[in-house]
């Protein structure tokens, strides 16, 4: 009983781990909460940083996921990983290290479903480059990237991913509330590749 709850605090405490911020201040001078989107995931460490410091963000962001979804395996137990992982999103999205705030948590979902199932985040992860190539958001392929992954989880026969990866939708989708009304009203951030992107720098040429 107390390696499971020192196994779910672990994952709790690695996804409390802020990258982003923590590069900002150390490397930058920069309070990235202060920037941009004040989000302190990889968009805004790419907006407010930079690519490099943006790269290493998302690197980190997304293996922290993922060694919190292995660490069953350290601990010699049959807890379903996605289980365990879902302690790291809750610390990622309020992190200790931050007044128990945080970020959306996309990048760390990956993480885990990176160490559950290899294929099945391969399977997820193309699903969101393909619709960031053609929308240039971000947010909106976050957000249909995880809806493809409920619908994808079916196929797969496994209650738990798909219980887990509908609880991790709802809660993407609630992150990004801000983000669908922007997108509502044609004000979104985008990224400065894809086709939406050219398309938008075309009409003001």
């Amino acid at each position: 009983m107390f390696s499971t709850i020192l196994m779910f605090v672990f994952s709790y405490l690695l996804g409390s781990l802020m990258p982003g911020f923590w590069i900002g201040k150390f490397f930058y001078h920069k309070d990235i909460r202060d920037e941009g989107s004040g989000n302190v995931g990889t968009t805004n460490s790419f907006r407010v940083l930079g690519t490099a410091a943006g790269i290493v963000t998302l690197a980190l962001d997304l293996l922290k996921g993922t060694a919190a979804g292995l660490l069953p395996l350290l601990f010699n137990s049959n807890i379903n990983q996605m289980l365990v992982g879902v302690a790291a999103i809750i610390g990622h999205t309020f992190s200790l290290w931050l007044k128990f705030k945080g970020g959306k948590a996309v990048a760390t979902s990956a993480g885990i479903l990176l160490a559950y199932n290899p294929y099945f985040f391969i399977l997820a992860i193309s699903v969101f480059i393909l619709v960031l190539l053609l929308t240039s958001m971000v947010s909106m392929s976050a957000m249909i990237s995880f809806s493809f992954a409920v619908c994808a989880s079916l196929f797969y026969h496994d209650l738990v991913l798909t219980i887990v990866t509908i609880i991790l939708t709802i809660f993407v989708f609630y992150r990004h509330r801000s983000n669908i009304s922007r997108i509502k009203n044609g004000t979104e951030s985008t990224v400065p590749f894809g086709l939406y992107n050219s398309i938008r720098q075309n009409r003001h040429q």
